[in-house]
């Protein structure tokens, strides 16, 4: 179900990384933008009972969610 709302909100190419210590880290592909992505994900009922169930495992600011925490980088090299 989750999937599907990610595919219908244009996230492509999406992986989660984890290291030993914890440290979690997500690469995605959006169709249009990232913030429009995230606009439609928070308009899928699925989201809200992921993040409810996810928070617990991120360092979050009191009443936070992960998917607001997120940041965008700039592409600075990419090679084929």
């Amino acid at each position: 179900e989750m999937s599907e709302a990610l595919i219908r909100t244009g996230w492509r190419n999406y992986t989660i990384f984890f290291r030993d210590d914890g440290t979690l880290f997500g690469y995605v592909e959006c169709d249009e933008s990232h913030e429009a992505s995230i606009a439609g994900m928070l308009k899928e009922d699925v989201n809200q009972r992921w993040q409810d169930d996810m928070s617990p495992f991120f360092q979050l600011p009191e009443g936070a969610h992960a998917d607001q925490n997120m940041t965008t980088w700039r592409e600075v090299f990419h090679a084929d």
